[in-house]
């Protein structure tokens, strides 16, 4: 057994009786001066789990100190003279003082120990209790964010550094550092005019030498005919690789090029880009849908031949042009960018079933399938039927930051962030600038203008002029920050050094892994920043909808160590319904080879066929489909069968176009905030014609009003 001895502010020691970690007893004793020297007297112990001490003979207590190891927290003269006269040794021991208030003892390391207060040292274990203690303050910390604040306490070994990340005005970016992602030494690749490319091309292309995504896609066949599933960081070069292949094709005459993206101003950006660089060589065509609105920016800015030798499209935009029957003659090259969407709730149908078609429509196309951001990658290549071109390495390191943050807290946090990243200039002379993603519009001019000018909001509520010069001052360094929804997300080209979230959800809606890494990409440019830095402002127990589980703290941290999962959209029967209509537009009704379009679908989809029949909206004659008007209106407007029929109902009961839709918009809002699986696409209404009673096929009979 081993007693340490702790003296007293009021000259009595405390003592305590340990083995090992295991408290055995505890006591008090105080010394009195006598002629023959200090001497124990008033002698209190209490053992095991008793409560109360009991005053004990002196005798007794010396003799458990020639039993047991003596040591002392600190060298205390009349207590040592005590000692030396028994002739029992003494130690001295460092341990923790919060345990000691507790009857534990803890000896203290330096593997062990954790800086609390003014150099004061404490063991961890009561380290991780006063964080707990401290964060029980704030009332709203979830289970992830207590475990990362001590996971962070493992490594900094700072109790005070670890807790002032709950108070951003005094907390330092050091401590709120989550990781960091190391840039990577550029593998050597090979000068443009090696390559077996147009001549024309290598002299309008602007580009010299190839970077390490474009080497391994031409080593895996780019420039051959492959199709290729490209997966690799942002601002790796992808777009590069559909430019090579397109332009190499259209040149050599085996035909023309889409070029495919998700949103509406990344068409514009790649359509500017390409009629600037290309201009001389082939004429390029934007194909992104067009505003029934004569406004001055919705008017005809942009050549919008469906001919042209290079059509960059919207998904939607090209989609309609085949559910309305265009057959996409002469494509020889297709570029897919952002195939990740495949995985969102909304498009990723849409998106899936386009891929299918255009395959049926151009079978000697090469496909090239571009993404940042996707998980399984090898499984999905397989089931586009691709080779995969995968390369992980950034060309800039990423720093990424986590900082627990009150929602009032967050605004002045960005302004500080966005004002030091600015006074920031790399080696290749450029400042540094701000993207910072929040989940609504009018928190993005809420933000912005708290910034002020040289801040602007940037979403899809303003108008294209409002937004090309919004796009034009961040390029040219004019503005120091940009704030924004989504509409940034998924790929359009800015220069930002450095990628703020003001909050982790796009509406209502928590970021998957893949959002959120797509977002995060945006950080740090090779041709402009030496390093991308990327800030999560998470509010403890923050959340936005009461039906998506989690709060906004637990949520950072899944998406910062999240691992994103294969794509493997299940399409429901609404969906499946939409692309079946529109798979027989691209095939002129054949249904054997709806079935084959189908199939190419990545995808799930379910049986829908005994559904339109019965409802009247395609008939069977023999090995065709033959559609009726409704059903070419559910293609070509992007309608499942159950919305078509909603909307059929709602004309027989309302004379207003406006009460119609008024009446879909409350529907569908019900639906989300009912969030009921069963109710997912619009309700079936009345039928053209009510199946036959017993039919067992009919999905809309089966469903009651």
């Amino acid at each position: 057994m081993k007693i340490l001895v702790q003296p007293q502010k009021t000259g009595s020691y405390k003592l305590i009786y340990f083995d090992g970690r295991n408290t055995r007893g505890s006591g008090f004793v105080e010394l009195s001066d006598t002629p023959r020297g200090p001497r124990p007297t008033k002698y209190r112990v209490k053992w095991g789990t008793k409560k109360e001490y009991r005053h004990t003979p002196s005798k007794d207590f010396i003799a458990n100190l020639r039993e047991s190891t003596v040591l002392m927290v600190k060298r205390d003269q009349p207590f040592e003279t005590f000692l030396a006269d028994f002739q029992v040794s003494v130690g001295t021991i460092r341990a923790c003082r919060m345990c000691l208030l507790d009857d534990r003892v803890t000896e203290l390391t330096e593997e062990t120990t954790v800086q609390f207060g003014k150099g004061e040292r404490i063991c961890m274990d009561c380290g991780k209790r006063e964080l707990r203690r401290e964060v029980s303050h704030i009332g709203r910390l979830g289970r992830d964010g207590i475990a990362h604040l001590e996971n962070l306490l493992d490594q900094f070994r700072n109790l005070d550094r670890v807790l002032a990340m709950l108070q951003p005005d005094k907390m330092t970016m050091a401590s709120a550092l989550f990781d960091k992602l190391e840039a990577h030494p550029v593998m050597k690749t090979a000068p443009i005019n090696e390559l077996p490319l147009p001549r024309q091309f290598v002299e309008s292309c602007g580009v010299t030498q190839l970077m390490p995504a474009q080497q391994l896609a031409v080593e895996a066949g780019l420039l051959h005919g492959k199709d290729l599933l490209v997966v690799a960081a942002t601002a790796s070069g992808k777009t590069f690789i559909g430019e090579m292949a397109g332009l190499k094709n259209y040149v050599e005459g085996r035909g023309r090029t889409l070029f495919l993206v998700p949103l509406v101003a990344l068409a514009n950006q790649k359509y500017e880009r390409f009629t600037q660089r290309y201009g001389k060589l082939a004429k390029t065509g934007l194909l992104t849908g067009v505003s029934r609105l004569n406004l001055p920016e919705t008017r005809k800015v942009a050549e919008r031949s469906p001919q042209s030798p290079i059509i960059v499209g919207t998904y939607e935009g090209v989609d309609n042009m085949i559910r309305r029957g265009e057959k996409m003659r002469n494509i020889a090259t297709v570029v897919i960018d952002e195939v990740q969407m495949l995985e969102d709730k909304d498009r990723g149908h849409r998106l899936d079933g386009m891929i299918a078609r255009l395959k049926y429509l151009c079978p000697q196309a090469q496909f090239l399938y571009l993404s940042a951001t996707i998980g399984s990658p090898t499984v999905l290549a397989k089931k586009l039927n691709c080779t995969l071109v995968q390369y992980a390495e950034r060309p800039v390191g990423l720093e990424r930051f986590l900082i627990f943050s009150e929602r009032k807290q967050k605004i002045p946090t960005i302004k500080q962030l966005t004002t030091e990243e600015y006074k920031r200039t790399s080696t290749k002379g450029y400042r540094g600038q701000t993207i910072i993603f929040t989940n609504a519009r009018t928190r993005c001019h809420t933000i912005a203008e708290a910034l002020g000018q040289r801040a602007a909001a940037y979403h899809a509520g303003l108008t294209s002029q409002e937004r090309r010069d919004v796009e034009t001052r961040f390029e040219g360094g004019k503005l120091m920050a940009v704030v924004t929804t989504a509409a940034l997300g998924a790929g359009v080209d800015f220069p930002a050094s450095q990628v703020i979230f003001d909050a982790l959800a796009m509406g209502r809606d928590w970021l998957s892994v893949q959002e959120f890494n797509q977002m995060a990409g945006r950080a740090g440019r090779p041709d402009f920043h030496d390093l991308g830095r990327v800030v999560i402002l998470a509010e403890p127990g923050g959340s936005y909808s009461r039906e998506n589980p989690g709060t906004e703290e637990e949520i950072a941290i899944r998406l910062l160590k999240g691992e994103m999962e294969e794509v493997a959209p299940v399409h429901d029967f609404e969906q499946s319904s939409e692309e079946y209509v529109a798979n027989a537009v691209a095939c002129d009704g054949e249904e054997a080879d709806i079935n084959r379009i189908t199939g190419m679908m990545v995808g799930s989809t379910e049986p829908v066929l005994p559904d339109l029949i019965a409802h009247q909206l395609v008939q069977k004659k023999g090995t065709k489909l033959v559609m009726s008007p409704l059903a070419k209106v559910m293609a070509e407007h992007f309608l499942g069968m159950e919305r078509l029929l909603e909307i059929v109902r709602l004309t027989k009961v309302m004379k207003e176009p406006v009460d119609i839709i008024a009446e879909l918009e409350s529907e569908d809002v019900h639906k989300e905030k009912t969030n009921d699986p069963k109710t997912r696409g619009s309700k079936p209404g009345a039928s053209l014609k009510e199946p036959e009673k017993g039919s067992g096929h009919s999905r809309g009979a089966k469903r009651k009003r």
